[in-house]
């Protein structure tokens, strides 16, 4: 199986490659300056138009899939069509936190994908029949710049400390981090502190790996 993965930041690459590269031939295409171009107000129809064209141009790249590990591009892309299926990142990552029972902290470092992944999160679960979970949104403020100048020690020490300072007054929450950039930070609180932090990576490997066995 070969699938074009479409992200906003090369620092994404590693996780994926991490993640399902064994299962499949990657293929990666990447474009920090689109979601650059939404925080700075670029018109939208314009900065939707040129997502579009990205999917189409991987589609053109004889891969079987897309992966979109953008939650910022995946809610501009919503309507496009392509005859290949497409990966969202969030999807089964909304399955997981879906099923949660006991309230939960989203946490975001880039405010600019809040909007859209909320309303998904919102969409998803009403088409799947859950109930919406119990969560509060969090913007870990002045971090997302970091990773967007290549700071990725500094980025992740931010994520990390802001996570590790939030448990002290929020044990009774489940602790989950949206987006891609955040993983490697939540899975060391986690190990540090013998605790679950959901994000969208293992929701993804287990999507990856029952649809590479169907196939």
């Amino acid at each position: 199986m070969k699938i074009g993965c479409l992200h906003a930041h090369y620092s994404n690459i590693e996780y994926i490659e991490a993640s399902i590269g064994s299962k499949a031939e990657l293929i990666h295409f990447v474009d920090p300056g689109l979601m650059r171009c939404m925080e700075e107000g670029f018109d939208k129809v314009k900065v939707k138009e040129k997502a579009a064209d990205q999917i189409k141009w991987i589609a053109q790249s004889g891969v079987d899939a897309i992966l979109i590990t953008c939650t910022g591009y995946i809610a501009l892309l919503e309507e496009v069509e392509t005859n290949l299926p497409i990966i969202k990142i969030d999807e089964p990552f909304f399955n997981e936190i879906c099923k949660i029972t006991q309230p939960q902290i989203l946490l975001f470092t880039n405010p600019a994908t809040v909007e859209g992944t909320m309303k998904r999160l919102m969409n998803f679960a009403s088409s799947h029949d859950y109930q919406l979970p119990d969560i509060e949104v969090r913007v870990i403020e002045n971090a997302f710049q970091l990773i967007m100048l290549g700071q990725k020690t500094e980025y992740a020490d931010e994520v990390f400390k802001f996570i590790e300072k939030m448990l002290q007054s929020e044990q009774d929450k489940k602790i989950a981090v949206a987006q891609l950039s955040m993983v490697k930070a939540a899975e060391r609180v986690a190990q540090e502190y013998n605790i679950s932090i959901s994000n969208p990576l293992a929701p993804l490997e287990a999507y990856v790996s029952r649809k590479d066995r169907s196939n």
